[in-house]
């Protein structure tokens, strides 16, 4: 039979207009993409936090895992909808559902156990997140099967998780953020989350370069407006036809190149789902 998931798309309302008004496609229909590409047996429903179906109608036991993705919210100023996310995060954890995710999933899955996350002093890790290294543990974790001792992905995120609850086991950092990939096991449920995006295409930071230019040269991401521009250039390109001249410009990796390598912690979540390894 098929896998049954639940995609929540974590953006609220405002967040999904800005990505719309800058030609991005909403979270929850890349993590639907991604899953299909990654798995074909899979039947996938996306839940928009915030709008249609009340997240707090939702019984994860109607499914085989549930899938958050990255989001607009900032976990640790809650507001209504992160007090509802949290809620349904830590359901699932008691009633021993499955959960992965990316970006302000690990964060989700730190905070609903008990962990803390607050900003990044260095400001927002954009583009791509350079030399990820399993740790020990991570090294021989399912999660990171097939990854090599330094890897590399797509990010974009200025939060991150910065104490681990009880129950977790830290599985990949790098010099910008200590918690890149984690597994967190609580109340019955296991959690696996990566602070960077397997779901995510080249067209979609160069989208949200457009969106958020401004920031990121204020912190020095991007020197002027040129060099944004190039890198949304390059980046649009590489989506397009995998250029060569861009490549080099952005130091893009076969690793980061290749979409099945970029699906590599998608691929072994739902290979572990399927073989019922995260059910207690």
């Amino acid at each position: 039979m098929s896998l049954r998931l639940l995609v929540i798309d974590a953006y609220d309302p405002n967040g999904r207009r800005l990505l719309r008004s800058v030609g991005a496609t909403p979270a929850g229909t890349l993590y639907d993409r991604a899953l299909r590409e990654a798995w074909g047996d899979v039947e996938v429903e996306v839940l928009d936090s915030g709008e249609g179906v009340p997240i707090d109608s939702v019984d994860p036991r109607r499914f085989d895992g549930l899938v958050w993705t990255g989001s607009n919210l900032t976990i640790h100023r809650p507001d209504e909808m992160v007090h509802l996310q949290l809620a349904l995060a830590r359901d699932a954890f008691s009633t021993g559902v499955p959960q992965f995710g990316s970006c302000w999933a690990i964060q989700l899955a730190a905070e609903a156990a008990g962990g803390a996350c607050a900003r990044n002093p260095r400001g927002r890790e954009f583009g791509i997140a350079r030399a990820i290294a399993p740790t020990a543990a991570g090294a021989v974790h399912p999660l990171l099967r097939d990854r090599t001792d330094v890897y590399e992905a797509f990010a974009s995120h200025e939060d991150m998780v910065v104490e681990l609850p009880t129950g977790a086991t830290l599985l990949a950092s790098n010099d910008f953020c200590a918690v890149q990939a984690l597994e967190v096991r609580h109340g019955g449920g296991v959690f696996w989350a990566v602070q960077y995006h397997p779901e995510y295409e080249f067209r979609e930071l160069a989208r949200l370069a457009v969106l958020r230019r401004e920031q990121l040269m204020r912190e020095g991401r991007f020197a002027d407006d040129e060099e944004a521009a190039a890198f949304v250039a390059d980046f649009e390109r590489l989506d397009e036809r995998g250029d060569a001249g861009s490549r080099e410009r952005q130091a893009v990796s076969d690793v980061v190149a290749d979409p099945h390598s970029r699906r590599t912690e998608i691929r072994n979540w739902l290979t572990a789902l399927r073989g019922g390894e995260l059910r207690s």
